[in-house]
């Protein structure tokens, strides 16, 4: 997902015949012919059922962040695995409690991202949402913290199909700003109906 996003935003609009490449060459890997095969490559693994190493996902993390525009690749991605397309939320959870509703958003990304990483990424903190984690394994890849917003995409999805719009993911504290540990929690906006959950939420973020 990370080669698509990379391949969707180098495509170009227009040429421009004043182009300098050697500025815009990294904004251009995704249309190279290197990414296109990577692609084909992991979309075979994936009907495979094969697993990238931690030594190809950092690889991979690593190409990323020498882009200027390395955290809207990673927020995107995140968005994309999250499931973006799939709608808003169903009938069903709208009429839930909202504290059902925000447990639900738990573990909605709690085995969305094990079944990313294959391991268990970080844990939750009492609270509506806090997700923390320490040592990360994309944070070991990318000391600059640009990874981590995969992580910010990937919950900014998925609390829009459980809890609807109107909640902000915030990425509170992070190791690669000489935080203890990644944190990310969620906000409320005026536009919710619930007003108690807001409240709730507003006090506990």
């Amino acid at each position: 997902m990370l080669l698509e996003v990379i391949r969707l935003m180098d495509h170009p609009g227009e040429l421009l015949e004043d182009e300098n490449v050697a500025e815009t060459m990294p904004r251009r890997l995704g249309l190279s012919d290197v990414v296109e095969r990577q692609i084909h490559f992991y979309r075979g693994e994936v009907r495979r059922r094969g697993r990238m190493t931690d030594e190809q996902v950092r690889d991979l993390i690593r190409l990323v962040i020498r882009r200027p525009d390395a955290e809207e690749v990673f927020w995107k991605a995140g968005r994309q695995m999250a499931g973006e397309d799939d709608g808003g939320p169903s009938s069903i959870g709208r009429i839930m409690p909202r504290t059902v509703q925000q447990a639900l958003a738990r573990r909605r990304v709690r085995r969305g991202l094990h079944a990313i990483f294959g391991r268990r990424i970080g844990g939750f903190a009492p609270g509506p949402f806090a997700l923390e984690g320490r040592s990360l394994p994309f944070i070991q890849a990318d000391p600059g913290g640009a990874a981590c917003h995969f992580v910010s995409g990937f919950c900014q999805t998925a609390i829009e199909r459980t809890l609807g719009p109107g909640f902000q993911i915030v990425h509170s504290q992070c190791e690669a700003r000489k935080d203890p540990l990644c944190r990310w929690t969620i906000t409320g906006d005026a536009r919710v109906g619930d007003t108690a959950g807001v409240a709730e939420l507003a006090s506990s973020s």
